[in-house]
């Protein structure tokens, strides 16, 4: 199964993305620079839909030591903002993120890029600051990445990321 055609059926199992996964080229840390707009690339895990339902963005790649890993969309979806994932997900917020932008947002870095050995190959990967999980990335084409975050007894969870020139302005918190 070709990237093209996963994303074509909507849905595939967690083998044949991990298939298609294990086949793309890796990526070095340069290539990570700049904004991504994210999407879920669905396999039936548990947390299919909630970036989604929540107004995820993507992340934003400043360089090897400055990421934000999570960027949501204001309410108007004019903007972007980035959140410190020690506070989102969280059992107490429920729906989209931007009405809570006063509790979750944050203006520090809260995660690195390093390269990392994942399935037998060596890929930059985001190591958040404090999150227990890895995003490794591979390369799709020079402007899409299909990420895999690498969690301890978690299933694989898939996301693409879009290199987006266009982003929306950041805001400052």
């Amino acid at each position: 199964m070709t990237f093209d055609e996963a994303v074509k059926a909507g849905r595939v199992h967690v083998e044949d993305a991990l298939a298609l996964f294990d086949r793309l080229p890796t990526v070095d840390l340069g290539f990570m620079r700049g904004t991504w707009q994210g999407r879920e690339f669905q396999t039936g895990h548990p947390l299919d839909g909630l970036l989604a339902s929540t107004g995820w963005y993507g992340k934003q790649f400043i360089d090897a030591e400055s990421v934000h890993p999570l960027l949501f969309y204001t309410e108007d979806r004019k903007a972007v903002f980035p959140v410190d994932p020690r506070k989102w997900p969280s059992p107490e917020l429920q729906g989209p993120v931007a009405p809570h932008r006063a509790v979750v947002e944050t203006g520090q870095f809260k995660a690195r890029l390093r390269v990392t050995e994942y399935r037998g190959r060596l890929s930059a990967t985001m190591v958040y600051d404090d999150r227990p999980s890895l995003d490794v990335f591979r390369k799709v084409d020079g402007d899409t990445l299909l990420g895999v975050m690498d969690a301890r007894e978690m299933a694989p969870y898939f996301f693409v990321l879009r290199r987006d020139p266009e982003a929306p302005p950041r805001l400052r918190p």
